[in-house]
This record gives structure tokens, C-alpha cells and sequence, in this order.
């Protein structure tokens, strides 16, 4: 690769990471007022099978408990974000919108009679996503993202299942489920790597 492509990259990597920055900043600062205020905001989260609860589809995503539960979504918000803008930039567009709504139109249709909140089914269906559109595609740089991906976030695996009851498990099974369909639909284009018979 040449310098000014290495620049240009670079340069990209830079936005793609200050749009994540920008939506996880979003979220602190509205756990940043719901402290200094005392707000309760939980009844805004997700409430399965509730048709006023279906309003926190768009909502659950952008509270938080407490500080813990978002610092906690913070890094994997931070890389995995980067990592979709980065790697997919043309599937980021269509895959947003689902990304955003997938896993929290999943905790309404199946979860436990509860509010649900947090931004961890998000994460749930990028990580998915990305792993399995990178082997899908077989493009060795998405695969190699892919693989970087199960390196550092694999053991989140374990908490798409009932293991604790403490942890919202429908949520991050929804974002799994919702991630590995948006892998399966979204066509993805990537660099032509045939080699010619003149490059022989």
C-alpha cells in the first residue's frame, strides 16, 4: 500500500472511531444528567409484550442503570462501532437502522415481563455481525477482523444463554440472532483479488 493511501486509511479510521466516540459521548452525557437530576428512567426502557412498551425500542439503547452498567458498553461500543464503520462502510448505511432496532424489537417480542435498558444488545449484534459477515466474505482483512473480534470479545458468547439471572440474556441473544441474519443479507462487496495471467 502506498503512503497516501496509508494516509487516506488513516484519516478514515480517525472518523469512523470519532463517530463511535460521538454516540458513546451521547450516552454519557445523558447518564450525566440522569444523576445530577435523580431521573428514573428505566420505565423508558423496553417492556415485552406492552405496546407502550414498544417505544423503548428506540430509547432502552441510550440509558443506563448506573455508571458500572455504561462503562462496561463503553470499550465494546468504542471498538466494535469503529470496527463496523471501517471494515463495512457501504453495509454501515443499510445496517444501522437494524443494528439500532433489532435486538431491542427481539426483547419485546420474547423477553422476561421486565423493563430492559442498556446498550449491550448493540454490541451484541455488532460483534456477530462482524464476525460472521468477515468469514462469510472470506476477504482475508475481514477475516482477520473477524478473528479479532472473537479474540477479544469470544467470551461474551457464554451470556447469550440463561447463565445468570442478573444479566438481561434475551437482549444479547436478540443482538446475536439480529447480527448473523444482517451477516446473511447484506451483500457486501470487497476488492477483486484474482490474479491475471499477466501478473503471473
Amino acid at each position: 500500500m502506498r503512503i497516501g493511501e496509508d494516509e487516506s486509511a488513516a484519516r478514515r479510521l480517525r472518523r469512523c472511531f470519532g463517530w463511535a466516540l460521538g454516540f458513546v459521548a451521547l450516552l454519557w452525557a445523558i447518564r450525566l444528567v440522569q444523576s445530577v437530576l435523580g431521573l428514573k428512567l428505566a420505565r423508558y426502557g423496553v417492556l415485552p409484550g406492552d405496546p407502550a412498551g414498544l417505544a423503548g425500542v428506540l430509547s432502552a439503547p441510550l440509558i443506563h442503570g448506573s455508571p458500572a452498567h455504561l462503562f462496561a458498553n463503553t470499550a465494546p461500543l468504542l471498538v466494535l462501532g469503529t470496527a463496523l464503520l471501517f471494515g463495512y462502510p457501504r453495509a454501515a448505511r443499510l445496517a444501522l437502522p437494524v443494528i439500532y432496532l433489532g435486538a431491542g424489537l427481539g426483547v419485546w417480542l420474547f423477553a422476561r415481563d421486565a423493563y430492559h435498558i442498556g446498550a449491550s444488545g448493540l454490541i451484541y449484534v455488532l460483534a456477530s455481525f462482524i464476525f460472521f459477515k468477515g468469514i462469510f466474505t472470506g476477504y482475508y482483512r475481514l477475516v482477520a477482523l473477524s478473528l479479532i473480534v472473537v479474540f477479544v470479545y469470544g467470551g461474551m458468547l457464554w451470556y447469550i444463554f440463561p447463565v445468570l439471572d442478573a444479566i438481561p440474556w434475551e437482549g444479547h441473544l436478540a443482538g446475536f440472532v439480529t447480527g448473523l441474519f444482517l451477516a446473511l443479507v447484506l451483500k457486501t462487496p470487497v476488492p477483486d483479488t484474482r490474479k491475471y495471467s499477466w501478473e503471473a
